[in-house]
């Protein structure tokens, strides 16, 4: 059970392995693009491509998709960025499901875990598999894989990473449920480190605060759904930023630019230099290629 691309590599290894996949959930076809034609989920692209049965159920109570799902006899479902399952669902097979999540749980627990470890500044993630219970991200844990984040990293190579070990440990943890050799570890209870859902508006810079704080901010946010902050009215995205030693007597959030080299944000405690960089309606770029085509006002 999975949609997006985070969950096509768990789904590729498990049928490269020779394991036995009766069939694949995932959501209903959308409409995309301009022209608004029905688009198809990564995973179900995958699973047509290797002839696996797909069913797209929009009502996941529904008896008649249950009835479906119960005709294919499965030891176990795997769950990999699908949605919220009733237990009527996930209590179906034998051996049950069990999940795998972009965070050391309990930590980061909800629908952003990756971007919300880099923006808290977090040295270390990983991927864990779980299996389901009512409460939401759980459930007693029965794998861990720690990753390392980097000084550069963003979203978007983190996520590359956990995608390709998550699908590593949704095969080791398949063996180990096969040949009943795993013990599950309850997760401890945790404050703090939460990872709710983002929305556009909790991607607006403040400035006010460190310049470590808010390139992670930047970075946690990198490439999707992208930091912004606001030049001549216009919304202006940011990718990567980095500390400069340049420095301004100008209020918190000013930026300044020579015109062709850099474009700098006055933060609480410096300067942040924004090296990568989309301004509505242009598309991303880096900073000296967007100030060839930009005539730069000084202090917006």
């Amino acid at each position: 059970m999975g949609t997006p691309e985070f969950a096509v590599p768990s789904l590729q290894k498990l049928v490269e392995n020779e394991f036995n996949v009766v069939a694949v959930i995932t959501a209903p076809d959308k409409p995309k693009g301009r022209g608004k034609k029905l688009g198809t989920s990564p995973v179900k692209d995958y699973a047509v491509s290797v002839d696996l049965p797909v069913l797209q159920p929009t009502n996941l109570k529904s008896p008649d998709f249950q009835e479906e799902l119960r005709s294919y006899q499965a030891d176990l479902q795997i769950v990999v960025a699908f949605r919220m399952l009733p237990e009527a669902v996930w209590n179906m097979p034998p051996l049950g499901s069990f999940n795998l999540h972009g965070s050391l749980l309990p930590d980061y627990r909800g629908a952003a875990p990756i971007n919300w470890a880099i923006i808290n500044g977090e040295k270390e993630t990983g991927v864990t598999t779980f299996k389901l219970k009512h409460e939401i991200d759980t459930g007693n844990i029965l794998l861990q894989h720690r990753e390392p984040i980097h000084y550069e990293d963003t979203v978007g190579t983190v996520y590359e990473r956990l995608m390709t070990k998550g699908a590593d440990l949704v095969v080791e943890s398949v063996r180990k449920i096969q040949q009943d050799d795993y013990e599950l570890k309850a997760q401890q209870v945790t404050e703090g480190k939460h990872a709710p859902k983002i929305f556009r508006e909790d991607c607006e810079i403040n400035w006010d605060q460190s310049s470590e704080i808010v390139r992670n901010f930047i970075r946690g946010l990198s490439p999707y759904p992208a930091a912004w902050t606001k030049l001549d009215e216009q919304t202006f995205k940011v990718y990567m930023a980095e500390i400069t030693s340049r420095t301004y007597k100008s209020p918190i959030g000013t930026l300044h630019s020579d015109g062709k080299n850099y474009i700098d944000a006055v933060t609480k405690d410096g300067t942040l230099s924004l090296t990568d960089i989309q301004l509505q309606g242009k598309r991303r770029m880096k900073t000296e290629e967007f100030l060839r085509g930009f005539h730069w006002k000084d202090a917006h």
